[in-house]
């Protein structure tokens, strides 16, 4: 920090210190390319290390170092213990400097392949990335994955610093080769990235922040001189407000603000805004800022500012909600197409419910098959049918409530979305939209209510004298379970009850006949037998439905339709060695012999049901013990008499 003795030279300090531009950037790599030491480094060097801080180093490389005598610059990023002991970065680590030309925030990032997803979160905030590559190893799939992840991102300014130049002898031919073979394996991404090349030694400062003499064929700046000097920043496009509302703020009736973060542009008392998705116009009324009514206000908010908005006009307006300028809006869509990193070990299931949370609001999501999948290798688009970990790829996300978004390129924050695994609660994919699958036509209806009728459900089930409910049956082809539902409806119908059997078949005779077997199409089918099948409960009947059903969120969809106690799932399990030896279609054959693709069991999963109602152990039990089994199951709840 400068020397200060007067106010006066501490408030010119600080006006100069604001005045200076601030750079985001993230630094990647593999694991072991020395992405700390070279942090540590830049840091030590330019002397942005406080005292105490050098102290508590010299203790810790006495315990964890590996770099003898001299001090482990890396441990000023690796601060967990698990890093430390492994020798490698786990989570993001942040730092802070100024260099008196510019302000740096350093994000240090994850270098193994598990923790790719901490290197997107970083990405998505950052305006240039650092990639290290080990000179001696030269760039590796990391590398162009990591570079993939930056430029879907939005980074368009990357510097490789190809680190352990000391090892191969300041060599120029090798640096040379290693920058080239890089280049060579970027293709035509390549032409959408400014990309400079600089040859460092992490462990011995050169060309880090200071230019190194070991170098003389190398006339391009140091690492810390290029970050002082490149402009990496898209200038902001002005007036483009987007303002989540994260939360509605009620404290008493004479007061209503929506309080949230300027993602992108600016707004003033007196604007205009468009409330999205309703469309619903107003004005802004006031802008409360921290301190409430008692802190007063401001006539203006700027991109990255926690402000309260007081609009003129009483309208519905909640969490997840967007205000935008009327004339410069985002999109309303149900449906985006999008670039997905996939985060989660279990693969994507096309057509499966994950939740979603898009900007501040929470919905849920269904993702169509990959349009295409991204070699890493090689950069090609390739056609696949789902999406692995770390695997990148371009899907159609369809979500079931309409949502506010832009380009991701165009408005990161409110461009962008998560996809979250309803069972596990785990990441499963971060998004980036490109644009609205539903450009040119409406998006569906929204505006619709539910009539309620004078001639309720308690009554139709009185008349009928029964206790409506749905009996799912699942398993895997050739189980049992069409041959279970129907002998046991049978059974139903002589005791007196009233009974509708759904069968898969049946269905794509009519309702579904125009549904495929596609993994969307086979969820559409569950979706639309469920729907029916809760307006046959609704109609006081014991409904019985008959189907694969493989995915256990598509179950729970099914199941949230109903009230507590009317859905009972029946696990026909029979192991598939007995179903594939009935196999009564032939459709095992088929899928055997590669004529039948997406066949559950054999090339698409079953999730075993976990705590279904009623298990059905038919490979062991005859039909007439299990229909037995599954009417006990009903008298003990009380279903029926």
């Amino acid at each position: 920090m400068a020397d200060v003795s007067t106010s006066a030279e501490l408030a010119t300090y600080l006006r100069r210190h604001e005045s200076r531009g601030l750079l985001r950037l993230i630094t990647c790599g593999s694991v072991d390319d020395g992405k700390s030491t070279l942090i540590g480094r830049l840091l030590y060097d330019s002397q942005a290390v406080f005292e105490d801080h050098l102290s508590s180093l010299a203790d810790d490389s006495a315990r964890w170092g590996t770099t003898g005598a001299s001090p482990d610059l890396a441990l000023l990023l690796d601060g967990l213990q698990a890093e430390r002991e492994q020798g490698i970065t786990i989570d993001v680590a942040y730092k802070y400097f100024d260099t008196g030309r510019r302000k740096l925030v350093i994000a240090d990032t994850p270098g193994h392949e598990q923790y790719t997803r901490n290197m997107a979160t970083a990405a998505s905030t950052a305006d240039l990335a650092v990639l290290i590559v080990d000179a001696t190893k030269g760039a590796t799939a990391q590398t162009r994955r990591h570079s993939a992840i930056a430029q879907l991102m939005g980074i368009r300014h990357l510097v490789i610093a190809v680190n352990k130049m000391d090892l191969v002898g300041f060599d120029r031919a090798r640096f040379e080769s290693v920058r080239d073979g890089y280049l060579g394996s970027l293709g035509a991404l390549a032409e959408r990235l400014s990309i400079a090349f600089v040859p460092v030694s992490a462990l011995h400062g050169d060309n880090v922040v200071h230019r190194s003499d070991r170098t003389p064929w190398y006339e391009g700046p140091s690492l810390l001189e290029h970050l002082e000097t490149v402009e990496a920043r898209s200038p902001r496009a002005p007036g483009r407000l987007r303002f989540p509302v994260q939360y509605v703020i009620r404290p008493d009736p004479t007061f209503r603000g929506y309080a949230g973060t300027v993602a992108a542009g600016e707004v003033r008392v007196g604007d205009d805004v468009l409330v999205l998705p309703s469309k619903r116009r107003t004005r802004v009324k006031r802008i409360v800022t921290w301190g409430g009514e008692a802190g007063g206000g401001t006539e203006e908010a700027l991109e990255g500012d926690a402000v309260t908005l007081v609009l003129e006009d009483e309208l519905d307006v909640t969490r997840g909600d967007v205000l935008a300028h009327p004339n410069d809006a985002p999109s309303v869509t149900d449906a985006v197409e999008a670039n997905l990193i996939w985060l989660d070990e279990q693969p994507l299931v096309p057509g499966k419910a994950y939740d979603a949370k898009v900007g501040t609001r929470l919905t849920q999501a269904t993702v169509r098959a990959p349009l295409h999948r991204v070699d890493i290798d090689t950069f090609a688009e390739l056609p696949d049918a789902a999406l692995r970990l770390n695997e990148i790829g371009r899907a159609q996300v369809s979500f079931s409530s309409p949502v506010a978004v832009d380009p991701y390129a165009a408005s990161p924050r409110t461009g962008s979305f998560v996809l979250i695994d309803p069972i596990t609660h785990a990441t499963a994919a971060a998004g980036m939209v490109l644009r609205s699958a539903r450009e040119g036509r409406e998006v569906r209806a929204t505006n619709v209510t539910w009539h309620e009728s004078k001639v309720t459900k308690a009554l139709r089930a009185r008349l009928k004298e029964q206790t409506p409910c749905c009996l799912w049956f699942t398993g895997l082809s050739g189980a049992g379970k069409s041959t279970i539902a129907n002998a046991l409806e049978h059974r139903l119908a002589s005791m007196g009850y009233h009974t509708y059997l759904l069968d898969g078949d049946n269905l794509r005779h009519g309702l579904n006949k125009d549904l495929g077997f596609s993994d969307e199409d086979r969820i559409e089918n569950i979706r639309r037998v469920g729907e029916v099948a809760r307006l046959f409960v609704d109609a006081g009947l014991i409904v019985i439905t008959a189907f694969i059903s493989p995915f256990r969120s598509d179950r729970q969809m099914a199941r949230d339709l109903f009230d507590a106690g009317e859905f009972l799932e029946v696990f026909v399990d029979t192991p598939i060695e007995v179903a594939e030896r009935r196999d009564p279609k032939g459709l095992y054959a088929k899928a055997r012999a590669g004529l039948l693709k997406n066949f559950t069991g054999i090339d698409s999963p079953y999730e075993r049901p976990e705590e279904a109602e009623v298990v059905l152990h038919a490979g062991e039990h005859g039909v007439e013990r299990c229909v037995e089994d599954v009417v006990q199951a009903l008298v003990s709840r009380g279903l029926i008499g």
